[in-house]
């Protein structure tokens, strides 16, 4: 059925190719598994395990981009390599038009990825009991405050004074053991209430990080890796 031009076998754990390299070869596993990877904050997540006929690379094919995702093998794993000029003869059949489509669908189709595993890295991210220091400007002045939980990609501030839901704003942070203070763009994501006793007094507010440098995130992962995270 496939035009497979040359085999190749790895070992277990052996990378086949890394995320965000160029080439347009088309693969499939003919034994084995084949892991597709991604790099998120120094660490890699699964995002797919590819079984016996399962085919992979044809985004970067499609679309002309560099690999969405990096390949390794899980067990020994044998791969066949679609042959190029067959591929190239197949999709110049179609038409301008109908190449475009595809191209476009397979980008979005990258886009989609990226979103599912950053939405998926930061649901299975924990978030830690930390109290930090910090504050935040309001119409009312300086606020000082304390977290209660944190984790790379949020926290939860501590105060009665808290500013809208959807308000965006910087946040200064102070890490342990770091003279320095992070600065970063926030915005609220929601409000926390009270409601025990009939009441419904303010216990906080969770935010987001939506300005943050990759150097500073890095600071916060190694603060709660210390922490016990």
């Amino acid at each position: 059925m496939f035009q497979i031009s040359i085999e190749e076998s790895y070992r277990d754990g052996q990378v086949i190719f890394e995320e965000g390299s160029h080439g347009d070869w088309v693969y499939i596993v003919e034994s084995g598994e084949v892991e597709l990877i991604k790099s998120h904050y120094g660490k890699d997540l699964v995002v797919e395990t590819l079984g016996v006929g399962e085919i992979f690379g044809e985004i970067a094919f499609l679309a002309n981009t560099p690999r969405t995702a990096g390949a390794r093998a899980k067990g020994d794993t044998t791969i066949g390599i679609f042959d190029r000029k067959f591929l190239d003869n197949e999709f110049n059949k179609l038409s301008a038009s109908f190449q475009a489509i595809i191209k476009r669908l397979a980008l979005r189709f990258k886009n989609a990825s990226d979103l599912a595993i950053q939405s998926q890295a930061r649901r299975n991210r924990p978030r830690v009991a930390k109290v930090l220091s910090l504050s935040f400007k309001s119409d009312s002045g300086l606020v000082r405050a304390f977290s209660e939980n944190v984790n790379a990609d949020g926290i939860f501030v501590k105060t009665s004074r808290v500013l809208p839901e959807g308000d965006r704003f910087f946040l200064n942070l102070q890490l342990p053991d770091d003279t320095v203070t992070l600065q970063i763009g926030c915005e609220v994501a929601w409000i926390a209430y009270n409601r025990k006793k009939g009441t419904k007094s303010v216990e906080g507010m969770g935010i987001k990080f939506v300005q943050i440098s990759q150097e500073d995130r890095q600071k916060i992962i190694k603060a709660l890796e210390k922490a016990g995270a």
